[in-house]
């Protein structure tokens, strides 16, 4: 079970996020495996507002601010203008509700 950023880091190594995360989470370890049309297929079915954010991020790793900041909107967001890992980091920890 994934607990912490550290815990969701960790999980990289395997072969599929674990069951139980969120779709945003999980779209989130498809990004950071270097999948973005699995990780964009994840989010775009999903109507919440972290899977918004991880839809916002995806559009910045795209390198299509427009759209990415339509996204950040509907996430309620503010369009990131650091480092794309350091953008990821956040997300993570703010998903799974933690600082590291």
């Amino acid at each position: 079970m994934v607990v912490n950023v550290a815990g969701f880091i960790a999980s990289l190594d395997g072969a599929a996020p674990a069951p139980e995360l969120s779709a945003p989470l999980a779209g989130l370890w498809w990004a950071a495996k270097g999948d973005w049309d699995q990780a964009h297929r994840i989010v775009q079915d999903d109507n919440g507002r972290d899977a918004a954010w991880v839809h916002a991020y995806l559009h910045r790793v795209e390198g299509d601010p427009g759209n990415a900041g339509y996204w950040y909107r509907q996430a309620g967001q503010v369009a990131a203008k650091d480092s794309l890992e350091a953008e990821w980091e956040r997300i993570a920890a703010a998903l799974l509700g933690s600082k590291t």
